[in-house]
């Protein structure tokens, strides 16, 4: 089945934006990394710079990708209380949940959350790419 072009796999992290929140996260990770609270940060990011393996990943895969943070998507989906980390698929339908916080926060490595991910897309009738 071929992607439509509007459809994004839309990741949420349970991370704000802005410089001072990203000083804040940056030094979370590196003095308490077990009780940092996005575990996707946590599994696709080092301290700096997403991790390269993750950047493959994505680049591998055959829809478009689109990042928010909590506050951006509390701004952009007002109407959406979910627990986050999350990872939608947004579409001309709306917003679907592909996994969410309980899943993600169970991945206990960047596999584990690729398999999640593959799995999600392949549920959708989506081809994840290689």
């Amino acid at each position: 089945m071929s992607i439509k072009k509007q459809t994004q796999l839309l990741f949420v992290y349970n991370a704000d934006s802005g410089v001072f929140n990203l000083l804040g996260d940056m030094a979370h990770k590196v003095f308490s990394p077990k009780t940092y609270s996005c575990n996707l940060c946590a599994l696709t990011h080092s301290t700096f710079s997403m991790r390269d393996e993750w950047k493959a990943f994505l680049e591998s895969l055959e829809v478009e990708l689109a990042f928010l943070h909590r506050d951006e998507f509390k701004t952009t989906h007002p109407e959406r209380e979910v627990g986050l980390p999350a990872i939608f698929l947004q579409s001309d339908e709306g917003l679907e949940m592909l996994a969410d916080a309980e899943a993600i926060n169970a991945s206990q490595t960047m596999d584990d959350l690729k398999t999640l991910i593959r799995s999600g897309l392949e549920a959708h009738s989506i081809e994840p790419g290689s």
